[in-house]
């Protein structure tokens, strides 16, 4: 019988001696070796490992050696992130991998300087990792000759691809990957490295994209539990036999400030990573533990690159410390080796916390620990659904948002940018057939030749006065980025930028003078540039207020509300609760749990004059429901997660007729969108209204959810079934 052939024998053997020799690695991890086989046959391929679990080598090594061994000329491989600090992270290790066969990476993204940029025309590295935004800008860019550069690219690795893949940025990604497909004129092999996901077979296949010219890919995840029986349906119940190993407690603190006399007298000399769900929660905390004599850096996404820059590295190197973040230190950037991951209140995602708690554990003698510091009794109930999940092994099926009608629009102004000219019948080419990007747009396109954003001369589209008046500043820079920011000004202290700012702080009515807190100290307003949005401070002692809009639609999932209330009905999660923890569920329980729960259903409940059904379903079931049973539901209130407001007048015959009605209905109805809420579409102004509101409206709702719901018993919390 023929031995099974080593898969590290196919790796270039200059390769194999510097993974011994140089890395002084006794051998690869499962994934590495396992991926092998598929990245060197040429097969789009998903990589599937937590945190820090080696899928950069994974794809690198094979990725490597294929170009050696088919002598790829020029730059043959982009590497693309979701974030510029990771590409920053990231260069110099993969270079050096690429330095051992006397090849070169380099990095090109918006902060890049032009000189460079220059450089890297002219010398085409063999490796470029970039953002997809980037490849955009050198796709339509006049300077790039985008054939000369990308014309050679026979492969694609997409870093952290599942956070792309839930995002409108993952349409993004797919419809110019399409596109460098056309330039290369070649199928161009995909390789996606992915945290834990509940359905890693969907997606690879929305990876793959259109699919033009290539073979069936693989998902590679050795080790990795099959999570997909889970993540398929509704029941929250199923999952694997035992809690995933981790030393998880939950904490109930009360407050902000109570979290950072803990975090302050915990695990002194060690480093710290805590992680919070809004810039401002950072900024407060960092205030508080800087009170409290701790050594304390902080990271989120409106600080500026080098205040970021200075206290990572700052964190790297220091001891006795703690940093406190946003999710902008959820994606695999390196702070050096962690002791401890502390949470405030609760993500909203089990794929979150797995991202987070694999921050730690990455030294032999240590395991992977969170403490979670819940500020009010909601997050302690959220904090503990969410973990009863991961000790089922669920995680979140990634599945990309609806109807991009936006990005379509998007995609049809840059493609005409990127060719001069695109044949009015045969466009959809450009995409290879990808939906949603192929004849079932042609309503955007002729909305986009109606309004002026392009023009059609002798069956051929150019860019059009209107697109030029809206997109055109800077050759078309704000066409690359495929989300809105919330508008923010710049913070200036001298001439050093600290970050950005929400402008509500600098209109908002208040007492004395106007004080920010950003990067964890306070700072007092000398000037408002409000033309050209820049807000001049000088430091003060204490005082600051932080503030953003979030620009996102809120709203946790049908499956974590669905836990939070098996925990009401007595679920314990897996994990070490505190004596304050347990206490305050219990007092949760015991004191609304018999109102706004029920074990055989969910449950109408009157307090004073409100009516709330507690549906414990979703923030976007919840919405869906609303819209459906608009005849007896509150007119004038928002969406909740737990529950829907119905009116005050509601009797069980109105009840009955209305449910009843929307059972024998076809289908149930869209949420309502204000069409205020169009304006967080990127490019919603090249569509037509009904088609933007369509679009929001479609991301807000929950059909699946809505209906499991209407289909539950119904109970008054007096008892009576309806």
């Amino acid at each position: 019988m023929t031995p099974p052939v080593n898969p590290v024998d196919r790796l270039d053997p200059v390769i194999q001696h510097h993974v011994v020799n140089t890395l002084g690695w006794s051998d690869l991890r499962p994934l590495q070796r396992a991926a092998i086989d598929p990245v060197l046959d040429g097969e789009d391929t998903v990589l599937l490992a937590p945190t820090a679990g080696g899928k950069t080598e994974a794809a690198c090594l094979p990725v490597l050696s294929a170009m050696s061994a088919h002598g790829w000329a020029g730059t043959s491989v982009l590497y693309l992130c979701p974030l510029k600090a990771l590409l920053n992270n990231l260069v110099t290790r993969i270079d050096g991998y690429a330095q051992w066969l006397g090849r070169r990476a380099v990095l090109w993204h918006g902060d890049t300087k032009e000189s460079q940029r220059r450089h890297i025309r002219t010398e085409r590295p063999d490796i470029l990792l970039t953002t997809p935004e980037s490849l955009e800008a050198m796709l339509i860019g006049v300077k790039t000759d985008h054939a000369h550069l990308l014309g050679g690219v026979r492969a694609v690795v997409v870093d952290e691809v599942h956070a792309f893949a839930g995002d409108d940025r993952g349409w993004h990604l797919l419809a110019v990957l399409e596109r460098l497909q056309r330039v290369a004129g070649r199928p161009i092999q995909r390789i996606g490295l992915s945290a834990t996901v509940g359905n890693p077979e969907q997606l690879l296949t929305w990876l793959q994209g259109s699919g033009a010219g290539r073979r069936p890919g693989r998902v590679v995840a050795p080790g990795v539990p099959d999570t997909s029986a889970t993540s398929s349906g509704r029941d929250t119940g199923a999952g694997t036999a035992g809690p995933p190993p981790g030393d998880v407690e939950v904490d109930h603190v009360g407050s902000l400030a109570n979290a950072a006399k803990v975090i302050a007298a915990l695990h002194r000399g060690e480093k710290r990573l805590v992680f919070c769900d809004s810039r401002r929660q950072v900024e407060e905390l960092g205030a508080e533990l800087s009170a409290r004599g701790v050594t304390v850096f902080l990271s989120h996404a409106s600080l500026s690159a080098d205040e970021r820059a200075r206290s990572e590295q700052a964190f790297a190197e220091a001891r006795d410390c703690v940093i406190v973040a946003t999710s902008t230190l959820e994606l695999g950037i390196d702070v050096g080796d962690l002791d401890r991951v502390v949470q405030i209140d609760a993500p909203g995602t089990v794929a979150a916390f797995l991202q987070r708690i694999g921050r730690t554990g990455r030294r032999a003698d240590t395991t992977r620990n969170c403490l979670f510091l819940a500020t009010h009794q909601d997050a302690l109930l959220q904090a503990a659904g969410l973990l009863l999940l991961w000790g089922r092994g669920w995680v979140e099926p990634v599945v990309a948002p609806p109807e991009p009608r936006h990005l379509v629009a998007q995609q049809l102004l840059a493609a005409t940018l990127q060719e001069h000219r695109l044949g009015d019948t045969v466009w959809p080419e450009q995409w290879n057939g990808l939906a949603p990007f192929d004849r079932s747009a042609a309503p955007v396109l002729r909305h986009l030749t109606n309004e002026g954003f392009l023009d059609s001369d002798q069956g051929m589209l150019f860019i059009g006065p209107e697109a030029e008046h809206r997109f055109g500043r800077r050759h078309f820079l704000e066409l690359t980025a495929s989300f809105t920011a919330p508008p923010q000004f710049t913070v200036l202290s001298g001439r050093s930028e600290i970050g950005r700012m929400d402008p509500s702080v600098l209109t908002e009515e208040r007492p004395g003078p106007r004080r920010l807190l950003l990067s964890g100290r306070s700072w007092q307003v000398t000037f408002i540039d409000w033309k050209r949005k820049r807000v001049f401070v000088e430091p003060v002692d204490r005082g600051g207020v932080a503030k953003w809009s979030s620009g996102t639609l809120a709203g946790l999932s049908y499956a974590l509300t669905r836990a939070m209330r098996e925990v009401l009905l007595g679920a314990e999660p897996p994990v070490s609760l505190t004596r304050r923890a347990k206490v305050c569920l219990q007092e949760r329980r015991e004191t609304d749990g018999p109102d706004i729960v029920h074990p055989g259903g969910t449950v109408i409940a009157r307090r004073g004059n409100e009516v709330r059904w507690w549906t414990w379903a979703g923030y976007r079931a919840n919405a869906t429901l609303g819209a459906t049973l608009s005849s007896i539901a509150d007119p004038v209130q928002r969406p909740t997660d737990c529950y829907v407001r119905l009116r005050e007048d509601l009797t069980q015959p109105m009840w009955r007729t209305a449910v009843q009605a929307a059972e024998a209905a076809p289908a149930l109805v869209l949420p309502n969108v204000d069409r205020r809420a169009v304006h967080g579409l990127k490019f919603s102004a090249a569509l037509p209204e009904r088609l933007a509101v369509a679009t929001v409206a479609a991301r807000l709702a929950d059909f699946d959810g809505a209906r499991t719901v209407l289909a539950e018993p119904k109970h008054f919390s007096s008892g009576q079934a309806m």
